[in-house]
């Protein structure tokens, strides 16, 4: 039994929605359910939706027919949409680590002019949330479907530096050991 060629990694499928939303057709698998009389085929669609300025959502959706898998999964998508802080609106603001189930996923802030070095199903999460400078390494399984559940595990412990200052009940600016108009150095590291 020949196999369908699968779609998607860097020339995948891509749309553009009508809320400035852009949906990357990761993968598309053909199932089966065998039945009394033989088999039932369907199709089973794996879809990214983002609006390249920081939110990203994805779904899976399965079918008889491809386009209508492709929708379910579109829908889906749009309804699990996270929102990721990025600094400068080209990357992230510091390393992460998600994993689900065998699926581990390091995902790194690079420098301008880095790119998305990422694999497969990663590549069109980096590509439809809008990072430009990003490095990712999957680890433990290339299964699309568990890749991308831990890259947003990853994306959602994100955090930026006003969170996480608000959080400890200071300003950002504290968090970095900025100094104050008129204040030195020795004033900084003794408190």
């Amino acid at each position: 039994m020949a196999r369908e060629p699968r779609e998607g990694g860097r020339g995948g499928r891509e749309r553009e929605q009508g809320d400035d939303l852009v949906d990357k057709l990761v993968t598309i698998n053909r199932v089966a359910k065998v039945v009394k009389g033989g088999r039932r085929f369907a199709f089973a669609a794996l879809v990214v939706v983002g609006d390249q300025k920081g939110r990203v959502g994805y779904g899976a959706g399965k079918a008889r027919e491809v386009p209508e898998a492709i929708r379910k999964a579109t829908e889906r998508a749009k309804r699990t949409m996270i929102r990721v802080p990025m600094k400068e609106g080209r990357t992230l603001h510091h390393d992460t680590f998600g994993h689900y189930g065998a699926g581990k996923v390091v995902v790194r802030a690079a420098e301008a002019g880095t790119g998305i070095i990422a694999g497969g199903p990663m590549r069109a999460v980096f590509e439809s949330l809008g990072v430009n400078d990003v490095v990712a390494k999957s680890l433990g399984t290339r299964n699309p479907h568990n890749m991308i559940k831990a890259t947003f595990a990853a994306l959602e412990k994100a955090s930026s530096p006003r969170h996480v200052a608000s959080r400890r009940g200071k300003k950002a600016a504290e968090l970095f050991g900025k100094r104050e108009q008129g204040q030195t150095e020795a004033e900084v590291t003794n408190g």
